[in-house]
């Protein structure tokens, strides 16, 4: 059965189609014979029980340069004229995302919202790991200079990075000598009102920092993402590189140990990160990204088995 689906994301313009997870699934949808509406979170409304958004009908084609075209934007109610919304803006989780998901809440009993908009303002990726402390490397959430320095002197070099940051952007390596690190503190502590999260510096992150994808707790693939020459950071849109993979033992109970609850709160679209084969770092739930590499490498598609699962919950619902 067709479904309309309206996708909450950022400019169509400006992403890379090449790579992009929401577009594969914008194309994989509209494979299904499903209609495609585009909207911003900022055009976002509520009024009287309703929540809507003025959102252009949009066809996609995987043609660089000319791969999207709208057409004129409606009032698109989205509770009662959707049946699914995907939010798939890109962080950073901040008031602007937050306040997004306690729109979409207000429609959840109506429209499907992939992933659940709740879950998702209760999950932060760097915060609701800690649930899962037992897989993480050493962990320390703190603002304060004296908390880190004994950290590092515990454990050696350090990783300090945003709580709430995304795309591998602002994540500094801090060596056993400590240098820099009362200035990395003083400027994070400018930056941020949030504490910061600081952890044990993994040698093995030479090696990949595999991105695991899970749809509705299953397994869908993996990919990893290997840092460039003279980088920590493996991610994709800092210059990491791609590799095949497999999954080890550890990770295969890691991804068991997440299933159940990824299934409770209806978090059907969820990238990990996983380091050295053992060490969990992340849980991805805003707009976790992935799955092209993984289909290019595995020969798999990512997409149909998400919409797979999103036409399963949709047709339970009704």
């Amino acid at each position: 059965m067709p479904l309309t689906v309206a996708v909450q994301m950022d400019p169509l313009d400006a992403i890379n189609i090449a790579g992009d997870s929401t577009f594969a699934l914008m194309l994989s949808a509209q494979a299904r014979g499903h209609r495609l509406f585009h909207y911003a979170p900022e055009a976002l409304n509520y009024a009287d029980g309703r929540v809507w958004a003025k959102a252009h009908p949009v066809t996609v084609q995987r043609v660089a340069g000319n791969h999207f075209e709208f057409g004129d934007p409606v009032s698109l109610d989205l509770g009662a004229e959707a049946d699914v919304v995907l939010m798939r803006q890109d962080p950073p989780f901040d008031l602007g995302y937050i306040t997004a998901t306690h729109l979409l809440e207000r429609i959840a009993d109506k429209t499907l919202v992939v992933n659940d908009p709740a879950s998702v303002r209760n999950a932060p990726e760097k915060v609701w790991v800690l649930d899962f402390a037992r897989f993480m490397p050493p962990t320390l959430i703190t603002r304060d200079y004296d908390e880190a320095k004994a950290f590092l002197a515990k454990h050696g070099a350090i990783v300090v990075k945003p709580l709430h940051g995304n795309g591998g952007k602002a994540i500094f390596k801090i060596d056993s000598d400590g240098a820099n690190l009362s200035s990395l503190i003083e400027v994070f502590n400018t930056a941020y009102r949030e504490p910061h999260m600081v952890q044990a510096f993994l040698p093995d992150v030479a090696k990949g920092d595999k991105r695991i994808v899970l749809v509705d707790g299953e397994v869908a693939g993996a990919v990893n993402r290997v840092p460039g020459e003279g980088e920590i950071r493996s991610n994709l849109a800092v210059g990491g590189t791609a590799a095949k993979t497999q999954l080890t033992a550890k990770e295969e109970e890691i991804c068991a140990a997440l299933a159940p609850e990824l299934k409770r709160r209806g978090l059907i679209f969820v990238g990990i990160d996983v380091i050295g084969g053992e060490w969990l770092t992340e849980i991805n739930v805003t707009s976790p990204t992935g799955i092209v590499a993984i289909d290019r490498f595995n020969g798999t598609d990512t997409s149909a088995m998400i919409w797979d699962a999103i036409e399963a919950r949709v047709a339970a619902r009704t």
